[in-house]
């Protein structure tokens, strides 16, 4: 079981991520297009550097779903591979079977 505050800083992250999306991706996009001239790629650089370092996607951790591991998540079902096991094989996963060869 991951920390509660581990959780709950992940779950600060997430919501301050989503509140930035929609103007980093157009800053992206005035750096990124061709068109645009240098003042304002240098301005929309600027922006970007003084937004909140937690406003990047890529702070945001994988947790487990289920008691927060961070490590070992399975992106496909949200959990870890511990909890993952687990819960397949107690059925709780449609689907999924252990496979023996």
């Amino acid at each position: 079981m991951a920390k509660k505050s581990k959780i709950a800083a992940n779950e600060r992250r997430r919501t301050v991520v989503a509140r930035y999306a929609a103007r980093r991706s157009e800053l992206k996009e005035i750096i990124r297009r061709p068109s645009s001239t240098e003042g304002e790629r240098r301005e929309a650089q600027r922006e970007l550097e003084r937004q909140p370092r937690d406003a990047s996607a890529t702070r945001v951790r994988n947790r487990d779903s289920v008691d927060g591991r961070p490590r070992g998540y399975v992106g496909a079902f949200g959990l870890s591979r511990v909890n993952l096991r687990v819960q397949a094989h107690a059925g709780f996963l449609p689907g999924v079977r252990k496979s023996s060869w």
